[in-house]
C-alpha cells in the first residue's frame, strides 16, 4: 500500500493540492501497479474531502474503488459520515496498539477502547465500508505493554476486520526486534493478513521491511521518496528493488520497476522535496560510476556492476568527470558522444579535467567537447608569451582597472590601464604593454559566451573571440568558470597564435 497521499503529506512544509493529488492517485495505480493507495485522513479540512472526492469518483469510474483507502477515527461514526459523502469504500481506523497511548491520551480502559471500535467497525458494515485497523504505537506497545498487544489482536479477531497494520509510529524497532515481534503474532494469528507500516527514524525502515516479510508479514506501507513525518517512512524504491532481488523466490509483487523513476521525480516536483543524490535507485548519482578504475573495470567485464542494474529503472549509467576519473570514464564519456580521441590527446584532457577537479568545478558530458577543442586549440602553437598574473577590479561608481603581468621570451612586463569594462581595461593595459615593446595587437571585431545546453550558473563558460590582422582574420576559444578569464585565455592563445 502506497500512503504518500496521506502518511507522505505529513512531511514538513508539503501538502497537495487537489489536482495533484488525483494526479498522483492515477500515476500510483495506473503507472506504478501498487495494489492499494492511502490518500487521506478523514475530516481534515474541505479541501482534503473535495481532493478525496475527486479520487473516489475517478476510482469508481476505473474499478479502482476498493483500492483507495482513507485513515479513519473512533469518533462515533463521524469519519463514516463523512466517508459515505466522500464516497469512500475502505477505512483504516486509527486505534491505540500501546497502553501507554491508551491510558495517556484517551484516558480510557481497553474495555472502553475495544467497544467504541466494535461500535464503529458496525457502522462501517452497515455502509457497505471495509475496515482496516491500525494500532498506533504498536512497536513500543510490543516494547513496554505486549499483554495489552495480545488482548487487542485477541479482540480484533473476533470482529469482521480485512487487514490488522501495525506500525512502528516512532521509528524505534531494530531489525532483530521487528522479525521477533511480527513472528510471535503470525504465528498465534496465521490467518489475520497483517500489514507493516515502517517509519525512518533511525534509518533502519528498509531493513525491518525484510524481516517483516520473513516473519510473515502479507502487505507493507510505502511513500514515494520514502516522503513522511520526521525522518519519513520506508521508500518505495528501495523496498521495490529488495524484493525483488531478495525474495523473488518466496514474493511476487506487481509494481512497475520502470516506472519508479518517473513518478519519482514527478513527486519531487510537486511536493518540492529535493531527492538526495545519493538515495538508492531514484538519487541523481546512485548509477554514476566516479572512480576511473570502476570505469575501467566495466570496460573490461562489467566488473562493478550489480543487479541494481540502471535500465530496471528507466535510467542509464554514467561515468562522472572529475579529479578521480582516470581516461576510461572519459573514454565512456566520448562514446556516449560518438567521439575517440589519440592517446596523446585522451591525456592531454584527462589532464585539463583533474585540473577542473581539483578547482572543485563540476565537468559534465556536454563540457567535453568544449575542453577538446580547448585542449585541442593549444596543439596549434609553442607558447612563447603567458599572462603571469593580473588583478580585476570593478567597483560601483569606478571605471574599470587592470594591472596585467605577461612574460614575452622569457622576459617579464607589467601594465596598468582603465576600460568600460574587466576585458576591456585588459586588452587596454595589453595594449600599452604591446606599445613599448613596439608591436601590435590585431583587433577585435567579435566576443561570443557560451555554456553547455542545461548547465547552470557554476558551469564552464566558453568565450570565442575573432582576431583580424591586416592580412587574415582568426579565431581563438578560451574555458573557465570565470566570463572573464575565459576571455583572459582565449587572448594568450591569440597573442601565441
Amino acid at each position: 500500500m502506497d500512503t504518500t497521499l496521506r502518511d507522505g503529506e505529513q512531511t514538513s512544509g508539503v501538502s497537495f493540492p487537489s489536482s495533484e493529488k488525483l494526479t498522483i492517485a492515477k500515476l500510483l495505480l495506473e503507472e506504478l501497479n501498487v495494489d492499494r493507495i492511502e490518500v487521506a485522513s478523514a475530516r481534515v479540512s474541505e479541501g482534503e474531502f473535495q481532493a478525496v472526492k475527486s479520487i473516489t469518483d475517478w476510482a469508481a469510474k476505473n474499478n479502482y474503488i476498493n483500492q483507495v483507502e482513507m485513515l479513519t477515527f473512533v469518533d462515533g461514526g463521524k469519519s463514516i459520515d463523512w466517508m459515505i459523502k466522500a464516497g469512500a469504500k475502505v477505512q483504516n481506523l486509527l486505534t491505540k496498539g500501546s497502553l501507554n497511548h491508551l491510558k495517556h491520551q484517551l484516558k480510557k480502559t481497553p474495555e472502553q477502547h475495544f467497544s467504541e471500535i466494535k461500535e464503529v467497525i458496525e457502522l462501517a458494515n452497515n455502509a457497505n465500508i471495509a475496515t482496516n485497523v491500525y494500532l498506533e504505537d504498536w512497536s513500543n506497545g510490543m516494547h513496554n505493554s505486549p499483554e495489552y498487544v495480545f488482548q487487542f489482536l485477541d479482540f480484533l479477531a473476533t470482529q469482521s476486520v480485512k487487514r490488522i497494520l501495525l506500525p512502528d509510529t516512532l521509528g524505534v524497532l531494530t531489525p532483530s526486534e521487528t522479525y521477533a515481534y511480527f513472528s510471535k503474532i503470525t504465528t498465534k494469528y496465521p490467518d489475520i493478513h497483517f500489514d507493516f507500516h515502517a517509519h525512518n527514524d533511525y534509518d533502519l525502515s528498509v531493513a525491518n521491511v525484510m524481516e517483516s516479510i520473513k516473519a510473515g508479514a502479507k502487505g507493507l506501507h510505502l511513500t514515494v521518496n520514502g516522503m513522511g513525518e520526521r525522518a519519513g517512512n520506508a521508500p518505495m524504491a528501495s523496498v521495490v528493488a529488495v524484493i525483488n532481488d531478495f525474495f523473488k523466490n518466496e514474493v511476487e509483487i506487481q509494481v512497475k520497476e520502470s516506472s519508479l523513476y518517473s513518478v519519482s521525480k514527478l513527486i519531487e516536483t510537486f511536493s518540492g522535496v529535493r531527492i538526495p543524490s545519493n538515495k538508492p535507485v531514484v538519487g541523481d548519482n546512485v548509477f554514476t560510476q566516479t572512480a576511473g578504475i570502476h570505469a575501467d573495470g566495466d570496460n573490461k567485464n562489467n566488473l562493478y556492476f550489480n543487479d541494481l542494474m540502471p535500465e530496471r529503472f528507466g535510467r542509464k549509467r554514467k561515468y562522472a568527470l572529475g579529479k578521480t576519473s582516470g581516461k576510461a570514464n572519459i573514454e565512456k564519456n566520448l562514446q556516449e558522444l560518438g567521439l575517440k580521441l589519440n592517446q596523446v590527446d585522451l591525456l592531454k584532457v584527462t589532464q585539463r579535467i583533474i585540473e577542473l577537479g581539483d578547482k572543485k568545478e563540476l565537468v559534465t558530458k556536454e563540457d567535453l567537447p568544449y575542453i577538446i577543442s580547448d585542449v585541442l586549440d593549444s596543439n596549434l602553437y609553442e607558447e612563447k608569451i603567458t599572462i603571469e598574473s593580473y588583478v580585476l577590479t570593478h567597483s560601483k561608481g569606478l571605471k574599470p582597472s587592470t594591472t596585467v603581468a605577461v612574460k614575452i621570451d622569457g622576459e617579464l612586463f607589467e601594465e596598468h590601464a582603465q576600460g568600460d569594462g574587466q576585458f576591456d581595461a585588459f586588452m587596454n593595459a595589453l595594449g600599452k604593454l604591446y606599445k613599448t615593446k613596439k608591436m601590435k595587437l590585431p583587433k577585435l571585431v567579435d566576443y561570443a559566451v557560451r555554456i553547455p545546453p542545461g548547465s547552470t550558473s557554476d558551469a564552464l563558460c566558453e568565450t570565442i573571440i575573432t582576431w583580424e590582422t591586416k592580412d587574415t582574420k582568426f579565431i581563438t576559444r578560451g574555458l573557465d568558470s570565470d566570463q572573464t578569464v575565459s576571455a583572459i585565455k582565449a587572448t594568450q592563445k591569440m597573442l601565441n597564435l
